[in-house]
């Protein structure tokens, strides 16, 4: 008989990651199915074709989970929320559509990223920790003993939308003077006055030693600071995992981050906030998703290196 395993299904912008994950952590298979978002419902068909292709070279997954953006609905079985993309998503019942009666968990893709880091990626074990992903905005979703922090409505962890400035601007969330708005790729054209398109552009400049570049990096870094340690005083997570394009950026974001930390951050008795880099990738929704769906364990995964 087929060994059992658990599906994990992560739902990009623009394809479905997914992996196969037996009851011990171990990664059997992986899948990558792209697709057109401009087609009506074809990121729900490419979701259902990569289920098919797993069922037919492992078996029958034993649980399916789902990663997906938006905001999930309190019952856990739909995203409730997510306005702007993915016409036919808000409310789209994915056990049904997968053929799944014994459900399909849905959670949120920065929740499940969370989820597969602490499960198997750089913050490994942790049961107090918190993801920010940095790219053309600021995602994030928060772990407390254990447990997911989703909050009245489920919107909790939408930490790109703390407000470091009451008179700045307001962002997409109504937030003024957010974090998302000092280091996400979004602004980056309005924040340098034109000079730089990406936030790849400014730190390639910043690594080649343009001193204007780095005095506009290390404003959007202080910012970043300013928000680690603010969220450490209200929530006090043992590590804080930055993912997101910008953090590929290495040294370059992590070395005046952890200096302006050892200024910034309260740390009573002198335990300060362990800062580290995700390390599962794009992989790392799916991960979740498959811990959302239960009967992952939590140990060190023993597959093949994930990212």
């Amino acid at each position: 008989m087929p060994s059992p395993y658990i599906l994990g299904l992560d739902l990009g912008g623009t394809s479905v990651k997914s992996v196969a994950v037996a009851p011990d952590g171990f990664r059997r298979a992986q899948y990558h199915q792209p697709f057109d978002l401009e087609k009506p419902m074809a990121f729900a068909q490419a979701v259902a074709k990569v289920l098919q292709q797993a069922t037919d070279e492992l078996g029958r997954p034993a649980r399916v989970g789902l990663s997906a953006p938006g905001i999930a609905a309190r019952d856990g079985r739909t995203i409730a929320f997510m306005p702007g993309r993915f016409a036919g998503l808000e409310g789209l019942v994915w056990a049904d559509y997968l053929d799944r009666p014994e459900g399909v968990p849905v959670v949120n893709d920065a929740n499940a990223a969370l989820l597969g880091e602490v499960g198997f990626g750089a913050g490994r074990g942790a049961i107090n920790a918190i993801l920010l992903t940095l790219g053309t905005g600021v995602g994030g979703a928060v772990l407390v003993e254990g447990k997911l922090l989703q909050g009245h409505t489920g919107k909790a962890g939408h930490l790109g939308h703390v407000s470091l400035n009451s008179e700045g601007p307001p962002d997409i969330c109504q937030t003024p003077g957010s974090l998302e708005d000092a280091i996400g790729n979004h602004n980056i054209q309005q924040r340098s006055g034109g000079r730089f398109g990406t936030t790849h552009e400014l730190i390639r400049a910043v690594d080649e030693g343009d001193a204007e570049a780095r005095e506009l990096w290390l404003r959007s870094v202080r910012a970043l600071a300013a928000a680690l340690a603010s969220l450490a005083n209200v929530l006090d997570p043992e590590v804080a995992i930055i993912g997101g394009g910008i953090a590929r950026s290495g040294e370059t974001l992590f070395g005046p981050l952890r200096e302006y930390l050892q200024v910034r951050e309260w740390r009573p008795g002198g335990a300060g906030l362990r800062l580290v880099a995700a390390e599962l990738g794009e992989l790392a929704g799916a991960y979740g998703a498959a811990r959302w769906a239960g009967g992952v364990s939590l140990s060190p995964l023993s597959g093949p290196d994930p990212a």
